[in-house]
C-alpha cells in the first residue's frame, strides 16, 4: 500500500489562521487573542463548526493600518 500525504502549504500561504498562529503573529497569548476579539480590539474570527479561525489577509490589513478598534 502506497500512502498518500498532500504537502501543507507554507505558513505564510495558509489563509485561515487558528488562535495560535494567530498569538503567535501578535506576540501575546492565546487568552490574550479571546479577550481583543471578544471585546471588539481585533477582527472577529470566523468560526467553522466548532473551529474559530481568522483570516490572515484581514489580520495583516488590521496591523499594517495600526490596529484599530474594530466594533
Amino acid at each position: 500500500m502506497s500512502e498518500t500525504t498532500a504537502a501543507l502549504p507554507p505558513p505564510e500561504e495558509v489563509r485561515l489562521l487558528d488562535v495560535h498562529a494567530v498569538a503567535q503573529l501578535l506576540s501575546c497569548s492565546t487568552r490574550h487573542v479571546y479577550r481583543l476579539a471578544d471585546s471588539g480590539q481585533m477582527p472577529r474570527p470566523r468560526k467553522l463548526g466548532a473551529l474559530v479561525r481568522w483570516d490572515r489577509e484581514e489580520l495583516e490589513k488590521w496591523l499594517a493600518d495600526g490596529c484599530p478598534v474594530c466594533r
